[in-house]
């Protein structure tokens, strides 16, 4: 129900009153705002980009062994977890 105090609006609506899609699209709208803040949080800004930099100086360094190997391996593995880290979680 939507009520008027003091030509101040405010929304006060029962839980068994509002439609499903009004749910989803809030608890949706949660859930990106969350992953905005998560990605431009310090923490999740500064692991990516000392993965990124990671990568590039394998390449500015080149690849000339199987340890230059790995090392890319683990800085691209580095990347993928901070991604997969801001994506939203699956609800089962």
């Amino acid at each position: 129900m939507l009520t008027v105090n003091d030509n101040q609006y405010s929304t006060e609506v029962a839980d068994e009153t509002m439609p499903s899609s009004v749910e989803t699209k809030v608890e949706s709208s949660n859930k990106t705002d969350k992953r905005f803040e998560k990605i431009l949080s310090v923490e999740w800004l500064g692991q990516t980009l000392a993965s990124l930099c990671w990568i590039g100086s394998v390449f500015v360094y080149g690849i000339t062994s199987s340890g230059d190997w790995l090392q890319l391996c683990a800085a691209s593995s580095w990347l993928l977890a901070n991604i997969a880290s801001a994506m939203p979680a699956k609800n089962h």
